[in-house]
């Protein structure tokens, strides 16, 4: 269960809220705020390559998104998204969990969470396995049961269930946008999925 922040002062004395004026939630940065925070800092990010397990708790699904870029371009990635200013790691994993898969997906989030690998995306290519073209990013990754059914909404136009080795597959990996593809087999290969 997702501890949500409570509502911005009314009064406008919040100290951390949004600037005079602004109408959007007060832990969030507009569009030209976060252009600017983008040019100067690493933004910290979360990613969650959700699964199927079986009894015994072996990967039997991962699930794979389908996004359509501000360009119109179709690409495979997994869950992703920034984290809040005070919002804890659980929390924003927990939230864009449920962005991507909807409300009934009922992730299994451990009290406290560790990631299985930290991925720093950069915006210059082949500096790292992965890239971004917007930032430098850090990104701490987790691999996520999730038990129920999947229903996509925000940006995300569909999940699509793979095995483990189609989702470690050339041809899915060339399909992922900055690197995923990467991620998606250090992934597998951290629960022991990869044969």
């Amino acid at each position: 269960m997702a501890v949500r922040t409570p509502d911005p002062d009314p009064s406008g004395d919040d100290p951390f809220g949004a600037p005079e004026g602004a109408a959007s939630n007060p832990a969030w940065l507009s569009d030209i705020e976060l252009t600017e925070a983008r040019r100067r800092l690493p933004m910290l990010y979360v990613e969650g390559v959700p699964v199927r397990v079986d009894g015994m708790g072996q990967v039997t699904e991962v699930g794979i998104l389908l996004r359509a870029t501000p360009m119109g371009e179709m690409v495979r990635t997994i869950v992703s998204g920034r984290v809040r200013y005070g919002e804890t790691v659980r929390d924003a994993l927990f939230r864009h969990l449920e962005n991507d898969l909807g409300p009934m997906a009922f992730p299994l989030l451990p009290p406290q969470p560790v990631p299985f690998t930290v991925a720093e995306y950069f915006p210059i290519p082949g500096v790292s396995a992965f890239h971004d073209d917007r930032q430098h990013a850090v990104s701490l990754a987790f691999v996520v049961p999730v038990t129920g059914p999947c229903e996509p909404r925000q940006d995300a136009l569909e999940v699509t269930w793979l095995t483990p080795e189609e989702a470690a597959s050339d041809s899915l990996s060339a399909e992922m946008e900055g690197g995923r593809g990467t991620l998606v087999r250090l992934a597998l290969a951290s629960v022991g999925a990869l044969r």
